[in-house]
């Protein structure tokens, strides 16, 4: 019979002749099971990053905030009152739809899915339209959260005159202020929304 292969690992110091007999065996046997479950918590932890990230929870998303805060792009297409695209490829796709930040426009028709339009929709994109289709505008982020629903970019929009995108439809009540998700204007957008309904403009009215 073979007898076992048995490595010898020093317990004392160096000139003391005592050693520890230890099986190879039962020494490789324990290094791979703490290997393995150091992998494993690594491969746990990348996974809750990914989910993290997808989900928006990550306080930082380095790449739209190097890519899209404080930059300029011109404005290509209106898709709604609170949705347009620009003029910057974004991943596999050749413009970036943006959502505004803190706003929430009526839904226009959707005939495919039986929707008609809310009142002032058409009226709301159309008013989008007038201020920045085929104007340069600037984006800015919140460092918390830049992907909203469907992938698209949340931001604040600067027109050429210098205000705001967002702030301009609550103004004229061309929207709702959106205070589901926490942002920097939450309570400003809530204010100037306050103001349209006592003013009685836009979806505000008796005008339908």
């Amino acid at each position: 019979m073979i007898a076992p292969l048995v490595l010898q690992l020093s317990t004392t110091p160096v000139n003391d002749k005592k050693t520890k007999s230890i099986p190879l065996d039962r020494y490789l046997s324990g290094h791979w099971r703490r290997r393995t479950l150091r992998i494993g918590a690594a491969v746990v932890a990348l996974a809750v990053l990914v989910v993290a990230d997808r989900a928006g929870w990550l306080l930082y998303d380095g790449g739209d905030w190097v890519r899209y805060e404080g930059a300029s792009f011109t404005v290509v297409r209106v898709v709604d009152g609170d949705t347009l695209q620009i003029a910057v490829p974004d991943a596999d796709q050749p413009v970036t739809r943006v959502r505004l930040w803190g706003v929430d426009a009526p839904e226009l028709a959707r005939p495919d899915r039986g929707r008609q339009a809310q009142p002032f929709a058409n009226r709301s994109a159309e008013r989008v339209g007038q201020l920045c289709d085929d104007k340069v505008v600037r984006l800015y982020l919140e460092s918390h959260k830049t992907r909203g629903k469907y992938g698209r970019l949340l931001a604040y929009v600067e027109l050429p005159d210098g205000t705001l995108l967002n702030e301009r439809l609550l103004i004229e009540g061309l929207a709702r202020a959106d205070g589901r998700f926490s942002h920097r204007w939450v309570q400003r957008f809530a204010m100037l929304e306050t103001q349209a309904r006592h003013d009685r403009v836009g979806i505000w009215s008796d005008k339908k």
